[in-house]
């Protein structure tokens, strides 16, 4: 924004020329609403198409590689519990964050905002969530690489670049174009997923009883071992961050109705936690075809899925076995990796927004992302899968944690309020109570991660880090009475807000473009309605509306949280 001017002979200031955003972030075709609430003018898809796209970018095969990694290294029967036991815990945080993404049409960093965390304290979250995208894209890529040299015999240096540079035109295009790819590659996926264990039900019947009693490649036993157990359900729950990248999909669900609720119930459940159901059943599935695979191949080419594939195949496909496999990998990890790029995209926009205040748009950082993912595939991050993803997750589930926290606890004990507000106008730069839970339960976990605290608080760092941040977060919002959620009353989303149109719109005092009210915000900086965006790129207001509420009286009509009746699409 520039300064106002006075012409000259006049003695009234000239109005501060509107904000004009370039081409690409004014676009919202390819945009998406990436750093602010998705409208409900926007939201064109039912229930089951939102939830087929999301559950279309869990056709990832780390999970076949995740499996493997923790049954090779501690045993079928530790592994087996590390795997179901991370998938409840998944699965039950997963929850309040899916159906709030999807009630409130939020992406994860919104809701972070909202959830305990403020304005800025949120920020660090959005680099978590971050590193999550770039670290399984390269891992997701390492994975094509190595499927398209075994069938092409592409150099794998020369197959990361593919596998980066292929996923950019989908990305490019936003939403529209994902919910296509993911549903014209459905059928396809589905078949190449369930032909493997079909041959094996026929050629290998004894297989799964022999895969039971495996006990490691790393002497392990197939006894159940605590440490094991421990660390290998620390290494399943790096993937605990997967519900941001289904709450990108999720925040485009319409409005919940009496006609479409139990479609919309179903959808938020398939589509938000329901997705580690699925994972889960990867991880073992991918285990035991590695197992099966192991003697043929080797250990190192048995944890590439790529190899069991073909092994697994070869009694009914013979010499297109190889083909078959690498059809099914590479289109498996285009599935999830335009996801990838597409989260991580979305993630770094909402981290720069607030560094720099400002927003050249959503596809530019597709190019950060995959620069970052590519390096890490040109290092081969692929053979510290393990470790890499155990520290990893200390970090996630300390976030994610501490997010249902909020939503399960506090929002009810009253001390959180009862809606999500995410706009800068009316958050404390930092919330203790979920802020303060993710740094201190990171931090005793990273240290116990790291064996200050002995081996079994090694092994089981990361159940500290989901108890500590479950602990803190209630306990700190208790102590502090709520009273860093929100920096003045909100009077579109409050508790005294009148009935009225959510659809209804409001125009921005800064940019010109009607949006909905609860994008919306009372400005005093501006004597007006200001778009959540607008807001928060603003670096010259001085947080006027925030320091001194009083001078930022109600400029909007009030309105409820949720509409009565689905808006027209």
């Amino acid at each position: 924004m520039t300064d106002t001017v006075t012409p000259p002979g006049t003695s009234a200031p000239a109005p501060p020329p509107r904000r004009r955003y370039a081409a690409l972030a004014a676009d919202e075709s390819r945009e998406d609403y990436s750093l602010r609430y998705a409208p409900y003018s926007f939201r064109r898809w039912s229930p089951a198409t939102v939830a087929g796209t999301a559950l279309g970018g869990i056709a990832y095969l780390a999970d076949f590689a995740i499996g493997a990694s923790i049954v090779f290294t501690y045993g079928f029967t530790s592994g087996l519990a590390s795997i179901l036991t991370a998938a409840v815990v998944i699965f039950l945080t997963g929850i309040p964050i899916a159906r709030a993404c999807a009630r409130y049409g939020l992406d994860m960093d919104l809701v972070t905002r909202g959830a305990g965390f403020g304005y800025f304290g949120s920020t660090l979250t959005s680099l978590i969530y971050a590193s999550f995208t770039f670290i399984f894209f390269a891992l997701e890529g390492s994975i094509m690489a190595q499927a398209m040299h075994q069938a092409f015999g592409l150099p794998v240096e020369i197959g990361y670049l593919v596998t980066t540079l292929i996923v950019i035109p989908i990305v490019f295009r936003g939403m529209g174009a994902l919910a296509k790819v993911q549903a014209w590659t459905q059928p396809l996926w589905l078949v190449g997923l369930v032909l493997p264990f079909l041959v094996l039900a026929f050629e290998a019947p004894d297989s799964w009883g022999a895969f039971a009693s495996f006990g490691g490649t790393e002497g392990a036993g197939s006894g159940f071992s605590w440490i094991g157990f421990g660390l290998g359900t620390g290494v399943a729950l790096s993937l605990i961050a997967q519900i941001g990248e289904q709450a990108d999909y999720l925040r485009f669900m319409p409005a919940k109705t009496e006609e479409n609720k139990r479609r919309w119930n179903l959808a938020v459940l398939a589509a938000g936690p329901g997705w580690v159901v699925i994972g889960a059943a990867k991880q073992l599935g991918g285990a035991f075809l590695a197992f099966v695979a192991l003697e043929a191949v080797g250990k190192t080419h048995a944890l590439e899925p790529i190899a069991p594939q073909i092994e697994a195949l070869k009694p009914w496909l013979g010499s297109f076995a190889l083909p078959a496999a690498a059809l099914f990998v590479i289109v498996s990890q285009i599935k999830i990796n335009v996801t990838n790029a597409y989260s991580g995209s979305l993630s770094w926009s909402n981290f720069f927004s607030r560094i720099t205040h400002r927003h050249p748009g959503r596809v530019w950082y597709i190019f950060l992302n995959l620069a970052i993912a590519l390096t890490l595939m040109e290092m081969n991050m692929f053979a510290a899968l393990g470790k890499l993803l155990g520290f990893y997750s200390n970090v996630g589930i300390a976030w994610i944690a501490a997010v249902a926290a909020d939503l399960v606890i506090n929002k009810r004990a009253g001390w959180s309020p009862p809606y999500i507000e995410f706009k800068r106008a009316y958050l404390y730069a930092v919330n203790p109570a979920g802020f303060g839970a993710m740094a201190i339960a990171s931090v005793v976990s990273i240290l116990a991660f790291f064996g200050l605290f002995g081996t079994y608080a090694e092994a089981f760092s990361t159940f500290i880090a989901a108890g500590l941040a479950l602990l803190l977060c209630p306990l700190i919002a208790w102590a502090t009475k709520g009273k860093y959620y929100l920096a003045r009353p909100n009077p579109v989303n409050g508790p005294d807000a009148a009935p009225a149109d959510v659809t209804a719109t409001h125009e921005c005092t800064v940019c010109a473009t009607a949006y909905e009210l609860p994008d919306i915000a009372d400005c005093p900086a501006h004597s007006g309605p200001i778009c959540s965006l607008c807001c928060s790129l603003d670096a010259g207001c001085g947080d006027v509306c925030r320091k001194d509420p009083e001078a930022a009286g109600p400029v909007l009509m009030p309105v409820p949280t949720v509409p009565k009746a689905a808006p027209a699409a």
